[in-house]
């Protein structure tokens, strides 16, 4: 487990590792939240969660990654952090070896790239979400459709 303060470089069978515990036992959510400072009224983020029974089994990725957290729930243990410049190297680092998350990674990154100066970015990002939330199996009963609760913002307020 090789990480240091400025590259944060993981080794080819580290990423590899990384890509298949997102894969199993992960998941690469999209959270678009209301937001009071924001200029139109909403955030948008990336969350990266990976779900174990042991916390121990998820602590070398705090150290190895160089990001996260430790969150105990009643049963399991999650890893989990909504850092965007960090989710956006975690996904870098990890895209050519996932098998199974591919669409997810995709619509993550360019979540997190695009701008989002005008209302019709924010519309866009949320058709991502939206998108990206429908490939998340868990998330087919409790999926918010982000582009509708969005718009249907902007025209009360219009």
């Amino acid at each position: 487990m090789r990480a240091n303060a400025v590259g944060k470089k993981c080794s080819v069978a580290e990423r590899a590792y990384c890509a298949g515990l997102i894969d199993g036992d992960g998941a690469i959510m999209a959270l678009i939240e209301p937001h009071g400072e924001k200029k139109f009224r909403f955030r948008v983020r990336i969350e990266l969660k990976i779900t174990q029974k042991h916390a121990k089994d998820l602590f070398f990725l705090t150290r190895l990654l160089g990001a996260g957290k430790i969150r105990q729930n009643r049963t399991t243990s999650d890893w989990i952090t909504r850092d965007q410049v960090e989710i956006a190297r975690i996904l870098t680092l990890i895209e050519p070896y996932s098998r199974m998350k591919q669409a997810q990674i995709h619509y993550a990154q360019e979540i997190i790239r695009t701008p989002i100066g005008e209302r019709r970015d924010l519309l866009r990002v949320a058709r991502m979400a939206d998108a990206l939330s429908k490939l998340n199996v868990r998330s087919n009963n409790r999926r918010k459709n982000y582009a509708i609760k969005i718009q249907e913002y902007f025209s009360s307020n219009d």
